[in-house]
């Protein structure tokens, strides 16, 4: 199987229309917003993934997570046997996280305030990746020390549904479609409600081939 940091970042991509779709008071999906950054993005990110690779954390309930981790800028998101928590450290390297690339925290900065939401100073960004069959159950973003910023959070590969439920846990979700390009931001009165991902169908993106990768922009410190 094809690695992220492998050579399958080609030029052709599934485009999607570009627009804005709003899925809750304070939430948005802005199809395509990323497609003209993947140019720059791509290389930001195998540097990235190169110093700080994939794993699979350990949930503190002791679950493997399906979907394998890493993060950039001054603080990275991390879990095991004591809990989740950001740390500025990598654990397994016990070096800094990789810095926050210029274009990507750009993107970032430039999506929250497309939605809304200016001044929004990304110190986070959580790098998952979603091979078939990968999921990311319904869950609260609640480490952060302030729930003022948005979460700002780019899809890059295969399709994915994204779940995007209400304030407790057994709110029915709704099931927003992404693509590749697509950025979903979400924050004020929306900030603390349950998200998820369905498992990834296998397939194969021109671009990433058979992987989605999900890169979230948060205000952790």
């Amino acid at each position: 199987m094809p690695g992220p940091t492998a050579d399958l970042f080609a030029d052709d991509a599934l485009q999607q229309p570009a627009g804005r779709e709003q899925i809750g008071e304070e939430s948005y999906v802005l199809r395509g917003f990323a497609l003209p950054w993947i140019d720059r993005m791509l290389p930001e990110l195998r540097q990235v993934l190169a110093q700080s690779p994939f794993r699979q954390m350990v949930t503190p309930g002791g679950f493997t997570m399906s979907a394998a981790l890493s993060s950039c800028g001054e603080l990275g998101w991390t879990t095991d046997a004591s809990g989740y928590r950001y740390s500025p450290t990598d654990p397994h390297s016990q070096q800094p996280w990789p810095a926050m690339p210029n274009d990507l925290r750009r993107l970032a900065i430039l999506a929250a305030a497309d939605a809304g939401f200016i001044d929004f100073e990304p110190d986070a960004c959580l790098i998952n990746r979603y091979v078939p069959g990968a999921k990311m159950s319904l869950h609260q973003d609640k480490n952060e020390r302030r729930y003022s910023a948005p979460v700002v959070s780019v899809s890059l590969g295969l399709p994915a549904i994204f779940l995007f439920g209400g304030h407790t846990r057994s709110d029915r979700p709704k099931k927003v479609s992404l693509f590749h390009g697509d950025v979903v931001v979400w924050g004020g009165v929306d900030r603390l409600r349950f998200h998820g991902v369905l498992p990834i169908q296998a397939g194969q993106h021109p671009i990433m081939g058979p992987q989605r990768i999900n890169l979230t922009f948060r205000t952790a410190g």
